[in-house]
């Protein structure tokens, strides 16, 4: 009874805390959504000059075929980058901490904001797939580094709403995006590589402002073994000095998976207690991005074209899907508390799923019905509205939910992974697929989000509210192991209240 206020008190969102979540979010996750949406406004502008650049060097244009190579590979190296970005993961936040690998981060975006702004005046579109891939990296490490670093800084009550955060600031990077890709903005002849060379902006304000915040104390004390910083960490993040129970539960964490040693991502899918562990973030994050969010993008051009919409309205009508996206983000942040992580993924993919459903048909249909293009309108801004409650902050969250100190990293790095590998081809498919299929290419999306629902109902359970150990005690049933490593029975000497709050 007498730690009841100390744990009525983890609730706060302290000054320091909040400034640190602002910071994190903005200087990295804020760019990772700018640059998906960054180089579509100008892409007209930009293949111009490619073809400009390659004449000026050759006295001859470039054909069709490898103009739309060459900006293909433009385009697809920011998730090539992405991919490499997430498997440097594990290794830098061991070695440099969480914040360390976000301070780092900032060259991967800084350099090619650079050279993106010069690359015009250099006559140079080499620099600029080589800014792609850059900025790729910086997207890859900071999708999976900002999610771990805010969860370990969050008390338990507050790490669903803040672990929504980073995820609210790539919507709103992407809202940017397409406001300053407005043709009367800096999507024009002369403005383009400055709305390029912005994204550098973000990197040097957290450069500047998150060396002054803490690291995870949960890395200062488990990884660093240095238990004062660790203290000092807490005690400026939560706004008092009495945090000893709080050091007791990670401590009980590091405990309860010292004997396992280091965990690579060859023992992560080795390991019968993570098994489900893994495989459901596996699964999230595929669904995540096989669910057709990005296909929808896309498509909604093309959607809002053939509604009527006049041409030059259409990039207002995306920016305001755009605006949308980020108030149901919003949302999310403050619902995500309240309802849960499991009920918002299920709610998200069997709404996304209805949406893809309909959507087929009011397409199919669009040419014979005069009132299908505004369901096919309608349909397009209820999928963002439900990818935006569940299936795009979540995942993230909960991998750093359902795994403990040591399985963390790997696990970041698997997600981020088949992230960016399924962003990847869906890129590189959907044009196919589209051409292919036509109407019908969200067939497939529907039954990867009724799949994805499935799963969620059957698998995932809900994480609100409970510690990291007790997250990974219901795994251990769910795995039919009696402790979290069995393999190394560290658990059996901890007495039964150790694995309460």
């Amino acid at each position: 009874m007498e730690q009841e206020p100390e744990i009525k008190k983890e609730g706060r969102l302290t000054l320091v805390l909040a400034l640190a979540t602002l910071i994190a979010a903005f200087g990295s996750s804020f760019q990772y959504g700018y640059n998906v949406a960054a180089i579509n406004s100008p892409a007209e502008f930009m293949k111009e000059f490619y073809n400009e650049t390659y004449y000026d060097r050759s006295s001859e244009y470039l054909s069709d075929f490898s103009l739309t190579l060459l900006w293909s590979i433009s385009v697809s190296m920011f998730p090539f980058g992405g991919l490499i970005g997430s498997l440097l993961v594990g290794p830098l936040v061991n070695k440099l901490g969480r914040k360390g690998t976000l301070l780092l981060n900032n060259i991967f975006s800084i350099v090619p904001a650079i050279l993106m702004g010069c690359s015009e005046v250099a006559k140079s579109f080499e620099m600029i797939i080589v800014s792609r891939l850059l900025v790729g990296i910086c997207a890859g490490l900071s999708s999976n580094v900002v999610p771990m670093y805010l969860g370990e800084l969050a008390p338990k009550n507050l790490r669903g709403a803040l672990g929504v955060v980073p995820q609210l600031f790539i919507t709103v990077g992407i809202l940017v995006a397409q406001i300053f890709g407005l043709r009367s903005v800096l999507a024009n002849q002369e403005g383009w590589p400055i709305l390029l060379a912005v994204t550098g902006i973000p990197a040097v304000i957290q450069l500047l402002l998150l060396p002054f915040f803490p690291e995870s104390p949960r890395y200062l004390l488990v990884k660093k073994k240095n238990e004062q910083a660790a203290r000092k960490a807490l005690q400026r993040l939560r706004g008092w000095d009495e945090v000893d129970a709080e050091m007791e539960e990670i401590r009980r964490e590091d405990e309860a998976e010292r004997a396992a040693g280091f965990i690579s991502v060859l023992k992560l899918f080795r390991l019968k207690s993570l098994r489900w562990q893994v495989i459901s973030i596996i699964v999230l994050m595929a669904g995540q991005q096989l669910s057709g969010v990005n296909a929808i993008y896309y498509y909604a051009d093309q959607i809002y074209r053939s509604s009527g919409v006049k041409e030059n309205d259409v990039q207002y009508v995306t920016a305001g899907t755009g605006a949308v996206n980020v108030v149901i983000t919003m949302c999310a942040v403050v619902v995500v508390e309240l309802l849960g992580r499991r009920s918002l993924l299920l709610l998200g993919f069997s709404t996304c799923f209805t949406a893809c459903c309909v959507l087929t048909v009011a397409l199919a249909l669009q040419d014979t019905v005069s009132w299908m293009p505004y369901l096919s309108i309608a349909c397009v801004i209820i999928y963002v509205i439900g990818h935006a409650l569940g299936p795009s902050p979540i995942p993230a969250l909960l991998i750093t939910e359902i795994f403990l100190q040591s399985s963390r990293p790997p696990a970041f790095m698997v997600g981020g992974s088949v992230h960016w590998l399924s962003n990847f081809a869906v890129g590189l498919l959907f044009p196919f697929i589209q051409e292919g299929l036509g109407a019908y290419s969200f067939i497939l999306f529907a039954g990867i989000c009724l799949l994805t629902t499935i799963y969620t109902f059957l698998i995932i359970p809900e994480t609100k509210a409970k510690t990291f150990m007790e997250i990974n005690q219901i795994f251990a049933k769910k795995n039919k192991v009696s402790e979290v490593h069995p393999e190394k029975e560290e658990l059996k000497d901890l007495p039964p209240s150790t694995l309460e709050e």
